[in-house]
Parts: C-alpha cells; structure tokens; sequence
C-alpha cells in the first residue's frame, strides 16, 4: 500500500493527459472535416497566384481607364489642364490614405479579407462614374477609386509573392517581383488602350468602359475568394494604428532611395496617364481618343515589357538601365512638344516609361528585401505611400504651371525637377556590384 499509494495520482494525471490529448485530436480532426472542403473547392497555390495577378492587373486598368476619357470632360465641361490634374490628384490622395489608413492591415487580417472589399470598392467607383458624371461626382469616383487601389497595390503584391514562395519553395522571389510589377504597370497601360478604343468605336463614350470594368471587378472579386489565404490573422486583435514603415534603422537609408525612386517613377507615369493625352490633343491637335489611349499604353506597356525584358539582370544592371531610359525619356518628351512631333512624344513617352518600370521594379525588390515576412505588407504599403505621393505633387504642379506658362515651359520644368531627383537617387541605387 505504502507504494501504490504514491502511484495513483501519477496514474489519474496520465489519464488525464491522454484524455486531453485525444479532445484536442478530436477537435483538430473536426476542423480539418471543415476545413477539407473548403480547400477542395479553392485553387491551389500555383493557379491562385496568376488569378491575384489578373485580379491586380484588372483593378489597375479601370484606375487608368479615364485617361484617354479626361479629353471628353474637357471639350464637353470646358475643363482646363489644371482642372485634370486636380480630378487625377483626387485619385492619388484618395490612394494616400488608403495606404496611410489601410494598406498594412492584410498583415494581420488576411490578404482575402482586403483584396475582397477593395475591389468591390473598384467596382463601386465605376458606379459612382455612371451615376455622377459632372465636376463633384468624378472627383469623388476618383477619390473612392484610390481608396479601393490604396489597399490593392501593397496586399496583392504581397500575395504574390507568398503564393509564390508556397507554389515553388526555394525558388527565388524575383518571378514574383516581375508579375506584381507587370500587372500593376501592365494594367494601368491596358486600361487606357481599351477605354480609349471604347469610347473610339462603341457608343456612349463615357458609359461604356465603366459598364464593362464593373463586370470585370466583380468577376475578379468572386476568383478571388477561391484563392488560398497566406496569412492567418492573429488570434487576439491589437490595438490599430495607421501605417508605419517597418524597416530596421540600418536599412533605412536603401529604403529611402527605393522610396524616392518609386516617387520618380510614378511621378513619370502619372504625367502620360493625366495631362499627356491632352497635351496631345491642344498642343499637337490630334483628339483622337483611341490616340490617348495609345499615349498612356505606350508608357505603361514599355515599362511592364522593360521589366520583362530586364527581370533577370542583376539588380545594378537594372538600376543603371532604369535611371539611363528615364533621363534619357524626359528629354526626348521635352524636345518633342517644343518642335512640336507627334512621332518624337510617343518615342519618348515609350522611353521614359520604360525606364520608370524598371526602377519601379528595383524599388519594390528593394523594399521587400529589407521587409520582415511578418511586416512586408506595411512596408511595402509605406514604399506604395512615397510612390502615390509622386503622382499626386509634380503633376499637379504641372497643371497650376499651365494657368501660367505654356504647356512646354511646364513640361520643361517637370524634366529638370525630375533630373535632379534621379540624380540624386542614383546615389544611393545599387549600380555597382558588391565585392565580396
């Protein structure tokens, strides 16, 4: 008695153990009877990854889809250039706080739960558009357009590149660089191209390309809610905040030359996706609106096949061709308005734009370098943030230089503040290779 009596405890402890043990087995087979289905009936890692692409890519277009449309507002509501960069710059602060207020929360709620809402968001846009076509009611589409894109850009990115990752473990994360960065540049230069023959070749130029971007965001939506999710939130809520860059203090002086180099790139393409298409129609009097399509598509479409065509180079190679094209695009547009030449424009829109995507490309690979896995959405929202500011400031300064300059004077302008900005980021871009 005096040794079984020690042993009873140790006994019932045991079985309490294994009783424990075999509840928790029992819940976990449960979730996974729960769980099984819905993987079933989703995408695998693989094919998830091209339709957040799609996804991304189609958001993007209907962003860019009133380019080549600005035109018609202008002749029909009398608008001028800076009347255009304030309605484009609507849709970049609407992108800043989006970025500012949003766009790091996939990182606790999962990149579903954003991507979601921000592209019925898109789609909502599109309605507002239809509904309020005068002065207030773009302003306002424009403005619920950015906030939709605001918390697209960084999550999908994001996505990507974990997709990616799950898809093909110990590949290098550089195919997902170049897609996330082609389908935000490819898309932003299709959508121009297809609004701009829409309002070409169908009727209602102004309602037709917004009826068929809503059916396409709420087609991408429903693909997306069958893509798997690659965060889990967190099971107890923090406290929010708004976005913070989380970079560690030793890295910040790269992030802060991938951020200013975002900032000269968007800059760039903001230019032939606002005021460019009118430039084309006043200046050169060419008001054909497929034409200001082809003016943005140009620009965005050489940037996403630039990245292609430079995706494997090393990163310094891609850096110095960046920085090269951009300055060397800049002059040509200048030259172009002032001779004035149609055909030189369009090659140095092509130029310029090519050299903008890839920067961009370096400044996102830079950025999700030096992210953590567990803050890469928020540090990349904060690198998208430094970007939207790009669009937004220079071209609406180009619009308020038009009240008083002309059109190639402001131009000239933006290409000498532009030169400097690149000169100063080619500082601190990687363009030599590391030794050792």
């Amino acid at each position: 008695m005096s040794i079984q009596a020690p042993t009873r405890p140790r006994t019932g402890l045991n079985e309490l153990n294994q009783q424990n043990q075999q509840n928790q087995q029992n819940q976990q087979s449960r979730q996974n009877e729960h769980a099984g289905p819905r993987r079933r009936r989703g995408l695998s890692h693989g094919p998830g990854f091209w339709l957040i692409a799609v996804a991304f890519a189609v958001a993007m277009a209907f962003s860019a889809a009133p380019t080549p449309l600005y035109v018609l507002y202008q002749h029909r509501d009398h608008f001028s250039a800076f009347t255009v960069s304030i309605v484009f710059a609507a849709y970049a602060v609407g992108v800043i706080i989006s970025l500012f207020l949003a766009g790091h929360l996939s990182d606790r709620w999962g990149r579903r739960r954003v991507l979601i809402p921000a592209l019925l968001l898109e789609a909502a846009a599109g309605l507002v558009f239809l509904a309020a076509p005068a002065l207030p009611g773009l302003i306002v589409a424009r403005v619920v357009s950015g906030l939709g894109i605001g918390m697209i850009t960084a999550t999908a990115t994001a996505h990507l590149g974990e997709l990616h990752a799950t898809a093909r473990p110990g590949a290098h994360r550089a195919r997902a660089d170049l897609t996330a960065t082609a389908a935000n540049l490819g898309g932003l230069g299709v959508g121009p191209l297809v609004a701009g023959l829409l309002a070409e070749f169908v009727g209602s130029p102004l309602r037709t390309p917004f009826l068929v971007f809503i059916v396409l965001l709420v087609v991408a939506a429903i693909g997306v809610a069958t893509v798997p999710e690659t965060v889990e939130p967190a099971p107890v809520r923090r406290p929010y905040r708004p976005q913070r860059v989380a970079v560690p203090a030793q890295d910040r002086p790269r992030f802060f030359a991938a951020a200013a180099a975002a900032f000269a790139a968007f800059a760039i393409l903001g230019l032939f996706s606002s005021l460019a298409p009118g430039f084309v129609a006043v200046t050169m009097h060419h008001p054909s609106r497929a034409l200001a399509g082809l003016v943005a598509f140009l620009a965005f479409g050489t940037a996403a096949v630039a990245q292609m065509l430079l995706g494997r180079a090393p990163i310094e190679v891609q850096s110095r061709s960046g920085l090269a094209l951009t300055a060397a695009g800049l002059v040509v547009v200048s030259a172009a308005l002032w001779l004035p030449s149609l055909p030189l424009f369009l090659a140095g829109g092509a130029i310029a734009g090519a050299g903008a995507g890839v920067l961009l490309k370096v400044a996102i690979s830079m950025a999700a370098e030096l992210a953590s896995p567990a803050t890469r959405g928020e540090t990349l929202a904060g690198l998208f943030l430094g970007g939207y500011v790009g669009l937004t400031v220079p071209v609406v300064g180009v619009g308020v230089a038009t009240l008083y300059v002309s059109s190639q004077t402001a131009i000239g302008g933006f290409a000498v503040a532009m030169l400097v900005l690149l000169s100063v980021v080619g500082q601190q871009m990687p363009t030599r290779r590391s030794r050792g």
